[in-house]
């Protein structure tokens, strides 16, 4: 009787492992277009950022970047959902699924580049230095920048470009927290996109006491999405179609960006 037992045992536990194993085989091998297509919706990880992501008067997502990603979105058939992230994270986020792709004027870094599959480039962007309008002629130099405390998010190409000077910065969550920073007199400086620098300094802007000045990189945004996933051939694809029907020109000139292509 044991013995009999200890077969049909044997024999459940080998049925078990080959469904297992069959599942398991499936979704390591399964499409990460499909996975979102199934569900309806792109997930797409941002963090405030003027002109790219920022909220309205009505509390509603909008910018270059937020009506781009419903024009994808809608190309895919699917909806979008925008999720404010931790920037330093956002690697993290990816992964685990949480979003399904960064979309947030995000620089090609090497370390982006390596972490993610990546779009084509789509925009092209530059860390400049912000300041006291009043002050900002006097560094324009990298070696001029010496004496100033500096400011910047965590994890972005503002605080990679600071190291890369050979500075420190005092890391904070978001671009927009570097700028009010400056604003307070916190910190003297924050390195941070033109286009926002562009959209948030200067007369009629939130901070019109602040300028920028200094461009320490020029570089180019793209999307992330997950490493090896089959999505960023379609995105590009649609990318494409969206240039050459003079839709993605129109959006640029809106939010007066310059477009990579």
């Amino acid at each position: 009787m044991k013995k009999v037992l200890a077969v049909v045992l044997a024999v459940m536990m080998t049925a078990l492992c080959a469904i297992t194993l069959a599942s398991c085989g499936k979704d390591a091998g399964s499409s990460d277009l499909a996975y979102i297509k199934d569900k309806g919706v792109l997930v797409v990880g941002i963090t405030e950022y003027k002109p790219m992501n920022y909220l309205d008067e009505n509390g509603k997502w909008t910018g270059f970047d937020t009506e781009f990603a419903e024009l994808v979105a809608e190309k895919l058939g699917v909806k979008v959902e925008f999720k404010e992230i931790d920037w330093d994270n956002k690697i993290f986020e990816l992964d685990s699924k949480a979003i399904d792709c960064v979309w947030n004027g995000m620089t090609l870094t090497k370390e982006v580049q390596n972490a993610m599959g990546c779009s084509v480039p789509y925009v092209v962007n530059a860390q400049v230095l912000v300041m006291d309008a009043s002050k900002v002629a006097d560094y324009d130099t990298v070696e001029s920048l010496a004496d100033l405390k500096f400011v910047a998010e965590a994890g972005s190409a503002g605080m990679l470009a600071i190291a890369d000077a050979g500075y420190e910065a005092v890391e904070v969550d978001t671009q927009a927290t570097a700028l009010m920073e400056v604003a307070s007199g916190a910190e003297d400086a924050c390195v941070i996109d033109i286009t926002m620098a562009n959209a948030m300094t200067g007369k009629g802007t939130s901070y019109e006491n602040l300028a920028s000045g200094l461009a320490l990189t020029s570089e180019e945004y793209g999307i992330g999405f997950r490493k090896g996933t089959d999505t960023v051939e379609e995105v590009n694809k649609i990318i494409d179609g969206l240039y050459k029907d003079g839709t993605l020109t129109k959006l640029a000139e809106k939010y007066e960006l310059t477009l990579a292509f």
